[in-house]
């Protein structure tokens, strides 16, 4: 671990020391300003009529101190973070108006990051991937036509940056609490024969985490080949990443907070020969990715831009868990003899193995001329996946056990293309009208074992998995510019979604998940001028077929998701901005919502297994989904010194859709201090320091977890239902400081 560390510090100050002779005239905001097409064919803008965020490349970087991604946007309207390890490094996530991550389409640069069968993209694989972009656009609710899976519910728009038109060096250290820290390295050529360029980043971000053990240990780099013409940009950028994260995913009850403390984590307990209470050292997520990008910006003519990228991503890893009391039927392990006695259930290791390729190419075409501005574009992305089970070690086994035994392996192949037109045209009187049709084919399999064992026939479950889908997703609106300050905006746009790998790997083996269908009712209206900004949208997500956690368990005894025929979000978001001076701005933000399931009915199994029983609910609550979150900030920036308080207030949530009490996520506010000076240094281009004190009130809260439940038999046959929860504990008042050097 030390090592790992030691030597992404070590090669960026050797890197900074010799860069710094040709970076004293570093000039890193001129860049080359080549049309991005890809960009402006996936993005929105002031004539598009849905709800979206902007972040620039400075607003994200005054936090970029370490946290994950989700972290810098957790002031957007409607989105709010999770974490594992409690302090926002490691496994975090995000959900917007309540839909989770598989539901939220990550691109960068037009292209798919979205894991082609969980939907998810999984931070962690891409860490301080913020240091290296130039912006970000946060779509809310169905967007504009993308490419990948997860386009449900939100969108997050990655744009890399360009290269500089001069040499630079920058260098980033950070250090907290829980021995948080983070270092990274960002150099560049500059134009090189007036056409080339090259830019590396180097980043190293680490963590002892606020719950026990939760450690991570992130390394990742960002490099970019460019060539520049007037009329055409070529760029290949590899984006790598390798993390090593100790498992905090158990979460914690209530009953064992208050027995152990609020960071205690179970992942990796057990107990020795001797009884004594251990954790397993290699308890642990281990995974590395490469994402390459080959990028052709070409201006055909003043008013026709092409983009084509071709794209590959290449995922290994696996992560370690020491099981207890486990049956070795279910891990294809045979019985043994030990001191005369037959062995059936036992503590073992074992590993659970991805092997995965996912490549393909996207394209687009944007015209603009006049009153039209329209893109043209789709793509085509392949995938296969190994996914396989080993066991390493079994306690006290007597007979032959092969070093890491296979106990599994089946294989995902999945083949997604689509294909869109979108416009925007003006009419008349500053209204304008928008239209956008995709077409997407899905052709998804998956062949194999299971992880499942099925006590029925005695083996691991059987998978022959082969699914179709074509979609028709189209969106229509109309944008009103009232005035310069004013615009009024209505949309209504169709989303549809293929189900996830564990849709079906998790349900019933005769039937397959259906697809979900979202109608998105929009309208908007928008106020600005140069001392203040409103701004209130309206939304109606009505959704057909949403797959949600019923409380059913599998033929193999996996919690389950099932269609349900009707549920809806609505809500209203409210944003508003003052600036009245110079130096001070004020932000605010709300959302007001209610989110329900029509109808809902409950599953229930004695003691969580076997007899399932029925509890319809009527409309209930949407799991994971507040009613109301408000964020604040208060900015004053100063000759050089800035300061930001920012603030969050979450609702309370229900973690199932069975609206319990004993399921609940309380409501929480918390509020980050952010302080920094800039130093005007003649040999330096810029020298800023920073310091943050995060939830500077204190507040203990907890932002994510999970619920179950069941039921058992008194001695009367009575049905006694009883639920559970554990709680992601979330850190107390900590602090970090930080500091970035530019040559």
């Amino acid at each position: 671990m030390k090592k790992l560390s030691f030597f992404p510090v070590a090669l960026m100050l050797f890197a900074s020391s010799n860069i710094y002779a040709l970076s004293s005239a570093v000039d890193s905001t001129k860049v080359v300003n080549l049309d991005e097409v890809a960009v402006v064919a996936s993005r929105a803008n002031e004539k598009t009529p849905i709800a979206f965020t902007n972040f620039s490349k400075a607003q994200l970087q005054k936090s970029n101190f370490g946290q994950d991604l989700p972290y810098l946007l957790s002031l957007s309207p409607s989105l709010i973070t999770t974490s594992d390890a409690g302090a926002g490094i490691g496994y975090t996530s995000m959900r917007v108006r309540g839909t989770d991550a598989s539901r939220i389409n990550v691109t960068a640069n037009g292209i798919p990051l979205n894991d082609a069968e969980s939907h998810a993209l999984y931070w962690v694989n891409m860490p301080d991937i913020t240091s290296s972009l130039k912006d970000i656009q946060v779509q809310r609710g169905a967007g504009t036509s993308t490419n990948g899976a997860g386009a449900f519910g939100a969108s997050i728009n990655m744009i890399t940056d360009y290269s500089a038109n001069k040499p630079y060096a920058t260098l980033d250290a950070s250090y907290g609490m829980y021995n948080s820290h983070k270092e990274t390295l960002r150099l560049g050529s500059g134009l090189l024969r007036n056409h080339w360029a090259f830019d590396l980043r180097l980043s190293n971000i680490g963590t002892d985490g606020y719950i026990d053990r939760a450690t991570a240990n992130l390394n990742s780099f960002l490099a970019q080949l460019g060539y520049f013409a007037a009329n055409t940009s070529v760029r290949l950028i590899a984006i790598g990443g390798k993390e090593n994260t100790y498992h905090a995913w158990n979460y914690a009850s209530k009953d064992e907070m208050d027995k152990y403390g609020r960071t205690y984590n179970s992942c990796g307990r057990y107990k020795d020969d001797n009884g004594n209470v251990c954790f397993y050292d290699d308890q642990t997520d281990n995974y590395s990715q490469l994402n390459l990008q080959l990028i052709l910006d070409q201006r055909l003519s003043t008013n026709l831009n092409l983009n084509v990228a071709l794209h590959y991503t290449k995922g290994d890893g696996y992560y370690e868990e020491y099981k207890t009391k486990r049956t070795l039927a279910e891990y294809d392990i045979p019985n043994y003899i030990l001191d005369g006695s037959k062995v059936e259930i036992s503590d073992l290791i074992r590993r659970k193995k991805m092997d995965n390729n996912f490549g393909g190419a996207t394209f687009s075409l944007k015209y603009k001329k006049g009153r039209v501005d329209a893109a043209f574009g789709g793509a085509f992305n392949y995938y296969d996946g190994w996914h396989f089970g080993q066991v390493a070690w079994v306690r006290n086994y007597v007979g032959a056990l092969l070093p890491n035994q296979e106990y599994y392996r089946n294989k995902g192949k999945k083949a997604d293309g689509n294909i869109f037109a979108r416009a925007d045209v003006d009419l008349f009187a500053g209204i304008s009208a928008f239209g956008d049709l995709q077409y997407r084919h899905i052709d998804y399999k998956i062949d194999g074992a299971n992880d499942n064992y099925d006590y029925a026939t005695g083996k691991m479950q059987a998978l022959n998995i082969h699914d179709k889908f074509n979609f028709v997703n189209p969106k229509v609106g109309l944008n009103w510019k009232i005035s310069n300050a004013q615009r009024l905006f209505a949309s209504f746009a169709i989303a549809q979604k293929e189900p996830t790998r564990k849709n079906y790997t998790d349900g019933m083996t005769d039937s397959y998940p259906k697809a979900e269908r979202l109608y998105d009712y929009e309208l908007g209206y928008n106020f600005s001028n140069s001392l203040l900004s409103a701004g209130a949208n309206l939304y109606y997500m009505d959704y057909k077929d949403q797959l949600v956690l019923t409380g059913a368990l599998s033929d193999t005894g996996s919690a389950m998701s099932e269609n349900v025929p009707d549920s809806y979000r609505m809500g209203v978001e409210l944003m508003f901005a003052l600036r009245p001076c110079s130096f001070f701005n004020w932000n605010i933000n709300a959302t007001l919502s209610h989110n329900r399931i029509k109808n809902f009915t409950e599953v229930l199994y004695e003691d969580e297994w076997h007899n399932p029983i029925t509890i319809n609910h009527g409309d209930t609550p949407i799991a994971f989904s507040p009613d109301f979150t408000l964020n604040n900030v208060f900015s004053f920036n100063w000759n050089g010194f800035e300061a930001a308080l920012q603030s969050q207030y979450v609702s309370k949530q229900y973690m199932s859709n069975a609206k319990s009490d004993e399921q609940l996520l309380d409501a929480y506010f918390v509020s980050n201090l952010h302080l920094a000076y800039n130093f005007k240094i003649k040999a330096l281009k810029a020298l800023r320091v920073g310091f943050s004190i995060y939830n500077i009130f204190n507040e203990e809260y907890e932002n994510n977890g999970y619920a179950g439940a069941g039921y058992s038999l008194d001695k009367d046959g009575n049905k006694n239902i009883y639920r559970y929860a554990g709680y992601a504990a979330q850190a107390p008042t900590n602090v970090m400081g930080n500091i970035s050097i530019t040559f």
